[in-house]
């Protein structure tokens, strides 16, 4: 893969010491839902992984949110790019656009978030990089001030994340797909 050549704003591309976190496009979403990985590596300008090819249903979700609103685009998720590896090793991004309606009894301007590391890349920090340049961008960018991550009680790599960056525990709930997760907030 060619060197990455930086892109115009911060919208759509974040640095980090190690990571490049590029924002995923629908026409990225659609490459990897017709498993176009030559495609869809070039979009991002890094290899991307058989894993991602995996997640049909989060490809799906995502493209169908920023179809039903534009405004989300600057929120979508980012694939997390190994910048001298050139490679996707994960992705990072929100839920939603800040002061979402179901947030709002526990950080009713805030914004929530996820991510997911490939096996291989595990356990070597890339997670808490990442959750840190993408806090920041939003802090920065657009004010952001609350954020919100809900986390499964067995994930322990992700429950040090949270006590990592003061995260406080404000409840739980069952999610449809997950199971029953641990929300947590953090005020900047």
């Amino acid at each position: 893969v060619a060197e990455r050549a930086l892109m115009p704003n911060q919208d759509q591309l974040i640095q980090s010491k190690r990571l490049d976190l590029i924002r995923m496009t629908p026409a990225f979403l659609a490459a990897g839902l017709a498993g176009d990985v030559p495609n869809a590596s070039a979009l991002i300008n890094a290899l991307v992984p058989p894993e991602w090819l995996l997640e049909q249903p989060f490809m799906l979700r995502r493209l169908r949110q920023v179809q039903a609103d534009p405004t989300y685009q600057p929120w979508m998720p980012r694939a997390i790019c190994l910048r001298q590896a050139g490679a996707m090793i994960g992705h990072i991004g929100f839920h939603t656009q800040p002061g979402a309606a179901y947030l709002q009894d526990y950080a009713p301007q805030g914004v929530e978030f996820g991510y997911t590391i490939y096996g291989a890349y595990r356990q070597q920090g890339y997670a808490s990089e990442a959750a840190a340049a993408l806090m920041q961008w939003a802090a920065q960018t657009h004010h952001v001030a609350q954020f919100v991550l809900s986390i499964s009680p067995d994930n322990l790599p992700s429950q040090r994340i949270a006590r990592h960056f003061d995260f406080q525990k404000v409840g739980e709930q069952m999610d449809e797909e997950d199971g029953l997760e641990e929300i947590f907030v953090r005020k900047v």
